[in-house]
C-alpha cells in the first residue's frame, strides 16, 4: 500500500501488540481499544516501520471520511449454538446492504444505511468500522444491528493510552501474596440471600408488576425509574449518592459512595450497567441477565453492608452504569472524570452477564482473556476457590464491559461473566431476557457476588461493630 505523508489510516492491531508499549510515534494516535484490537489514526509514514507486517497481525484501512463520526461495530463472542440459521440471514442481510468485504474509497461508499447516513469504511468477518453523518446517528444505529452485535463511537480526537502503573499492580500482587482465608468474611459473604436477589431482579423486569418498566434501554424512561430506585436502595444501605448526567438523553449513572474510616484515597470499586436491549422492533427490553443480574449483585453487597454494619478502610464505590449498550458511554465519562480528579482505584470489577447457567454444565466464573489487569483477575480467582469452590474458573474470550473503560484510564479492573467460554445465554439482547425461564440461575449469581463481595472485603479492609451478628436479616 502506497502511502503519502498526508494519507490519514486506522491501524487495526490486536491487543497483546500495544497492551504494555506503544512505539513513539503512535503514542499521540491511540483512538482506543474496540474488540479485542487497538486502533490509531496515522499520518506520520515512520511510523510504518513500527506497524504489523502481515494482515494476521494487523491491517491498514484508508480513511476516506474526515469529517464523519466513526463508529465500531463487532458481533460479540457467541457460542455456535445461538448461530441458527435466523440469526445468520439477519447478519447477511445487515452487512449485504454494503460492498464486499474491502475498504472502500470515497467514491464508491455507500451512503444508505437506514436514514442515518452511514457509510462502510472497513469490514471484515465479525466487525466493521461505518462512518455516520452525526455522533446522535451513533446511539441510533444500537436499535437496528443484529441482535448480537455491539457498537461504540470511535472519539473524534486521539485518547490517552495510560497502562496501569507498576505501582498499581504491586498493590494488587501484595493482596494476593497476603490473601487466606478469614471465617469472618466467609460468614459476612455466605450472609447473601438468593431470595433477596430474586425480588430485586423481579422488579427491574418488571415480573412483579411492581415497577412498571417495560424497558431499561438508556433512552427510555424506565431506564430513569430504574435509577432511582437503584439510587433509593443504595442509600438505605448508608451510602451517599449522585446521579451522574453525562450526556443528553442517556439515562444518569448511579455513584454511590461508603467513606473510608481512615485517612485515605483509596478507593475499591464495584458495578454492573443497569441498562438494557431488547429485540429488534419491540419496546421491551427487560434485561434481567444483561445486566440485570450485575445489577442486583452489587445490590446485594450494599444490602449485606447494612446488615452486618461493616465499615471500610478504604472508600468503597458502588457504582450502576448506564450507557453500556452504547458503547460503554457511561463508564467511560466515570473512569475519565477519576481520572482527571486523579483519583486512586486501587481495583474494579464490573459485574456483567452472571446469571445464566447452561443445563449440564457446572458452575461458572469467567475471568477476561483480553482486557483487563491480570493481576486483579488472579487475586478474584483465588478468592473464589477459597470462598466459592463451587464456582469453575476459567477464562472467557467475552468482552467488553464496563471495566474497559477503567483500564484503558490506568487502573487496575477485571470483569466477570458467567461462563468460562463463550456468551450462550439464548435470550442475549433479546425482550425474553427475563429470571422465570430456564437457565436462569440465582445460584450461580450468589456464588459470584460472594466472589465480588470477599474480594471488596479483602482489598477494602473492613470492621465490625462489637456484637454484629452475621446471620441473613430475611
Amino acid at each position: 500500500m502506497m502511502l503519502s505523508a498526508a494519507t490519514p489510516v486506522v491501524l487495526l492491531a490486536v491487543l497483546h501488540a500495544v497492551d504494555n508499549v506503544v512505539p513513539a510515534c503512535l503514542a499521540d494516535s491511540f483512538y482506543g481499544i474496540f474488540g479485542q484490537q487497538s486502533l490509531f489514526k496515522l499520518t506520520d509514514v515512520t511510523c510504518l516501520d513500527f506497524l504489523p507486517s502481515t494482515s494476521n497481525e494487523g491491517l491498514l484501512v484508508p480513511l476516506p471520511f474526515h469529517q464523519q463520526q466513526l463508529v465500531w461495530i463487532q458481533e460479540s463472542s457467541i457460542d455456535d449454538s445461538l448461530r441458527t440459521p435466523k440469526y445468520e440471514s439477519e447478519v447477511a442481510q445487515f452487512l449485504g446492504q454494503f460492498h464486499a468485504n474491502e475498504p472502500l474509497s470515497s467514491s464508491d461508499a455507500q451512503t444508505v444505511l437506514f436514514d442515518h447516513g452511514a457509510s462502510l469504511v472497513y469490514r471484515g468477518d465479525h466487525s466493521a468500522i461505518l462512518a455516520v453523518v452525526d455522533e446522535h446517528a451513533v446511539d441510533a444505529l444500537t436499535m437496528y444491528l443484529p441482535r448480537f452485535w455491539k457498537a461504540a463511537p470511535i472519539p473524534a480526537s486521539p485518547v490517552s493510552f495510560l497502562p496501569v502503573p507498576d505501582t498499581a499492580v504491586q498493590h494488587v500482587r501484595d493482596l494476593l501474596a497476603s490473601l487466606h482465608f478469614d471465617p469472618l468474611i466467609a460468614g459476612i459473604v455466605n450472609g447473601i440471600s438468593v431470595e433477596q436477589l430474586r425480588k430485586d431482579i423481579r422488579f427491574l423486569t418488571n415480573e412483579d408488576g411492581e415497577s412498571g418498566i417495560v424497558s431499561r434501554h438508556s433512552f427510555h424512561e424506565g431506564s430513569r425509574v430504574a435509577a432511582r430506585w437503584i439510587k433509593q436502595q443504595f442509600e438505605e444501605t448508608g451510602a451517599s449518592c449522585r446521579l451522574m448526567s453525562f450526556l443528553d438523553g442517556f439515562a444518569p449513572n448511579v455513584i454511590c459512595r461508603y467513606n473510608a474510616t481512615t485517612d485515605t484515597s483509596n478507593i475499591v470499586l464495584i458495578s454492573g450497567h443497569y441498562d438494557s436491549r431488547g429485540s429488534f422492533g419491540l419496546e421491551r427490553a427487560p434485561g434481567g441477565n444483561d445486566d440485570g443480574s450485575g445489577t442486583i449483585s452489587v445490590l446485594s453487597i450494599a444490602r449485606r453492608i447494612k446488615q452486618t454494619g461493616i465499615t471500610f478502610r478504604s472508600n468503597v464505590e458502588l457504582v450502576a452504569f448506564a450507557g453500556e449498550e452504547q458503547g460503554l458511554r457511561g463508564s467511560w465519562a466515570y473512569a475519565y472524570e477519576l481520572r482527571e480528579k486523579g483519583a486512586n482505584i486501587t481495583l474494579m470489577i464490573q459485574g456483567d452477564m452472571l446469571a445464566y447457567h447452561v443445563p449440564g454444565e457446572p458452575l461458572q466464573l469467567g475471568l477476561p482473556q483480553y482486557i483487563g489487569t491480570p493481576e486483579v483477575a488472579q487475586f478474584a480467582a483465588n478468592i473464589s476457590a477459597i470462598y466459592s469452590p463451587e464456582l469453575k474458573i476459567g477464562l472467557t474470550p467475552v468482552c467488553c464491559s464496563d471495566h474497559q473503560s477503567f483500564h484503558q484510564q490506568g487502573f487496575p479492573a477485571t470483569h466477570f461473566f458467567e461462563r468460562i467460554t463463550r456468551i450462550a445465554d439464548p435470550m442475549y439482547h433479546n425482550s425474553g431476557d427475563v429470571s422465570d425461564r430456564p437457565g436462569y440461575d440465582l445460584h450461580q449469581v450468589r456464588s459470584i457476588c460472594k466472589v465480588q463481595f470477599a474480594t471488596l472485603l479483602h482489598a477494602a479492609g473492613f470492621d465490625l461493630s462489637t456484637g454484629t451478628s452475621l446471620e441473613d436479616s430475611d
